[in-house]
C-alpha cells in the first residue's frame, strides 16, 4: 500500500462493484461521482493477476492516432478523500467485481481496511425490480449490528439466494466485528440501461443518513429530472407499457401508504432540514 501522507482522521469505507452488483450502474457511478466531487486521490490497487480471469473481464486498450496508450487493466482502486468541511476522511472502493478467489479478495480488503482505521463500512448495490420509475427509488439493505440500520429506518431486506461480492464483503467485514451496511437501490426492470441518476440519488441520500456527511450533488437532481421525463415519453409510445407501469404504480402507492405517513416523511424531514442548516 502506498504510504499515506497523514493520518486519517475517523475513516469510513465506502464500496461499489461493476457487475453483477450495479444494476444500471448505480451504484459504481456513485462511488465515481463522490470520487470526483471530492478530489480523490488513489492510495493503492489490488493485484488484478489473483482476482480476474482476463477473457471474462478483458483489460482495454485506446489506440489515438495511431499511437497505443497503456493498456487499463481491470482491478479494484482504493481512494481517499476529504470531503470538504468535514474532519474526518472517506476510503473510496470500486471496480469490476472479481472473477475469483472471492475469500482472498475480500480478506486483502479488510486487511486494507484495518491499516487505515476503518471502523465502518458501508456497501452500495443496485438490482432489477418491479419498480415504477415515477415513484421514489426503494432503497433496502442490511446492517450489522441490526440496529445501526434501524435507527436510520432502513428496512430491513429478507432474502436467501445467490449473492454477490457485495454480500460475501458484508459478511467478511461483520464477521470481525467491524460495523456493516449494505445498501441496494432498486431499478426499473423495463429501463435497465445505465445510467440511472435517480438510483444514484437515492443511494447517495441513504449514504448521507450512515455517514454524516452532506453528499455534493452536482448535476444528478437534474439529470435525474431529465431520466425521468425521457422514460415518460418513452413508455407513453406504447400502450402496454404505460399500463403496465400504472399497475405497478398503484401496487406500490397500495403497500406504501401507511408508511409515507410515518418514519419515510420524517427521515426525509429531518434530511432537509440538515442541508438547510448547512446551506
Amino acid at each position: 500500500m502506498t504510504k499515506l501522507a497523514r493520518e486519517l482522521v475517523e475513516p469510513v469505507m465506502v464500496a461499489a462493484f461493476e457487475g453483477w452488483n450495479d444494476a444500471g450502474e448505480a451504484a459504481s457511478l456513485a462511488v465515481e461521482h463522490l470520487s470526483r466531487e471530492w478530489g480523490a486521490y488513489e492510495l493503492c490497487a489490488l493485484t488484478p493477476d489473483d482476482y480476474y480471469d482476463f477473457q471474462v473481464t478483458r483489460p482495454r486498450l485506446s489506440v489515438v492516432d495511431g499511437v497505443v496508450g497503456e493498456i487499463e487493466w481491470p482491478t479494484t482502486r482504493v481512494q481517499v478523500a476529504r470531503p470538504p468541511g468535514s474532519g474526518r476522511d472517506v476510503v473510496l472502493v470500486t471496480g469490476p467485481e472479481p472473477n475469483m478467489r472471492w475469500r482472498s479478495y475480500t480478506a486483502d480488503l479488510l486487511a486494507v481496511a484495518r491499516e487505515l482505521g476503518v471502523r465502518r463500512v458501508v456497501m452500495l448495490g443496485s438490482l432489477l425490480a418491479d419498480a415504477p420509475h415515477t415513484r421514489p427509488i426503494p432503497v433496502t439493505g442490511m446492517a450489522s449490528p441490526v440496529d445501526l440500520g434501524t435507527t436510520v429506518g432502513l428496512e430491513a431486506t429478507t432474502y436467501s439466494g445467490p449473492t454477490g461480492i457485495v454480500g460475501v464483503a458484508h459478511e467478511t467485514f461483520s464477521s470481525v466485528g467491524m460495523e456493516t451496511v449494505s445498501l441496494w437501490a432498486a431499478i426499473p426492470h423495463y429501463v435497465a440501461q445505465p445510467p440511472c441518476p435517480k438510483a444514484t440519488l437515492a443511494l447517495l441520500a441513504w449514504l448521507e443518513d450512515f455517514l454524516g456527511l452532506r453528499m455534493p450533488l452536482g448535476d444528478l437532481p437534474d439529470e435525474a429530472v431529465s431520466w425521468e421525463s425521457n422514460v415518460n415519453e418513452l413508455t407513453a409510445e406504447d400502450e402496454d407499457i404505460a399500463a403496465y407501469v400504472r399497475g405497478l404504480e398503484e401496487a406500490k402507492d397500495t403497500a406504501e401508504l401507511p408508511e409515507a405517513s410515518g418514519d419515510a416523511i420524517a427521515r426525509d424531514f429531518e434530511r432537509y432540514l440538515r442541508r438547510h442548516d448547512e446551506g
